[in-house]
């Protein structure tokens, strides 16, 4: 399973800069990076709810869920 994060969209439909972002919401531009480029292990839920309070959005706006192909493919091979 891979959870994506999809601030990019959010952050232009703003034009609001990383930086901006990143004071408004209380973590760092890299914090910030880390989760754009999807090398978090988590988030906080204090630090979602600040992403959707600063975006006006909720936590589905920002976060979506993709399955993984090996998942798909292991499901199909169960039919058989």
């Amino acid at each position: 399973m891979t959870i994506v994060v999809d601030l990019d969209m959010q952050l232009a439909k703003r034009n609001l800069s990383v930086g901006e972002f990143a004071a408004a919401v209380g973590i760092t531009p890299a914090n910030i990076a880390v989760l754009k480029n999807g090398r978090a292990k988590a988030v906080r839920f204090t630090t979602l709810d600040a992403i959707c309070r600063t975006l006006g959005c909720q936590p589905g706006d920002v976060l979506r869920w993709v399955p993984d192909e090996d998942a798909a493919r292991d499901s199909t091979d169960d039919r058989g």
